[in-house]
């Protein structure tokens, strides 16, 4: 309310400045100037007063994005669902997805399909991902593939490394795989990298390197530390040299009540493999207004 009241008087005081400014040397038209000069004012009060609500829908859009934080935190929005002005001005946390042209993210009854696009520009590879989670696939500019439980903040999302350099999934040590997933730009460093990162365990299964890993998101809200326990199951699809990897994700508290059980559920059903081939040419979707796209 005193923000309000504030722009009012920030508002009307060149108009009460104006009905001032009015001079009545003349006694004849005195009366004249100073209905005109009352016009005036009524005038630009009224123009100020229908200025307002878009000062004040704006100052609404600020604070509604700022909940973006608890939403990445823990999957809800304090403010309600992520809309459009809570992505607006936000930058895509870099995951390393690049999706092929002419293909969309499809989810049908839990089941997760996507084909996207490693290597270099100069020699681009096509791949089918796959997978199955119970959460509702996200939309929008800050996701690439992404499934999330709104209530809960347990969810799933789908990165791409690095090159691997003609490493083994063996061979790679467990950074190679963090560099991606904590980098500053990551999908956990939204506001910043997580603290306490450690790799619980890293084991290879039929094929597949498995990482548990531990870490603590800092709020920007409150400041407080929420720790958070990941499984990570990365793959390197035949021919290319990037590793293809599915991170799902919960709360150490909901991790140590069944939440880990989901999780190695949908990781489990993880798949990546090259595309069939076909005479068409490997092309980027554009998702930067026009911007380099660059694997």
């Amino acid at each position: 309310m005193k923000f309000l009241a504030i722009l009012a008087l920030c508002y009307s005081f060149p108009a009460a400045l104006a009905f001032s400014s009015v001079k009545c040397n003349n006694p004849s038209t005195s009366k004249s100037a100073l209905h005109a000069s009352r016009r005036d004012v009524i005038a630009t009060a009224t123009a100020s007063m229908l200025a307002l609500p878009s000062v004040v829908n704006a100052a609404a859009a600020v604070q509604d994005s700022l909940g973006i934080d608890e939403f990445l935190r823990t999957g809800v929005d304090g403010g309600g669902n992520m809309g459009v002005s809570s992505q607006a001005g936000k930058s895509r946390p870099q995951t390393g997805v690049v999706f092929r042209d002419g293909t969309d993210v499809l989810q049908k009854k839990g089941d997760v399909s996507a084909e996207i696009l490693v290597g270099t520009k100069a020699d681009p590879k096509s791949v089918l991902i796959s997978f199955t989670a119970p959460y509702k696939l996200e939309t929008g500019s800050v996701y690439d593939v992404e499934c999330r439980d709104q209530k809960t903040g347990d969810g799933a999302f789908l990165a791409v490394t690095e090159k691997t350099d003609g490493k083994s999934l063996e061979d790679l040590d467990s950074s190679f795989f963090m560099k991606r997933l904590f980098d500053p730009t990551g999908r956990f460093s939204f506001y910043g990298p997580p603290t306490d990162v450690k790799v619980k365990k890293s084991t290879m299964v039929e094929g597949n390197r498995l990482l548990e890993v531990s870490f603590s998101n800092l709020s920007q809200s409150t400041n407080a530390e929420i720790p958070r326990t990941a499984l990570v199951v990365a793959t390197i699809p035949k021919g290319t040299d990037n590793a293809v990897m599915l991170v799902a994700s919960a709360n150490a508290s909901r991790w140590k009540k069944g939440a880990n059980v989901a999780s190695k559920t949908i990781v489990d059903s993880f798949s990546a493999i090259p595309s069939p081939k076909t005479s068409m040419k490997l092309r980027a979707k554009d998702r930067t207004n026009g911007a380099s796209i660059d694997f």
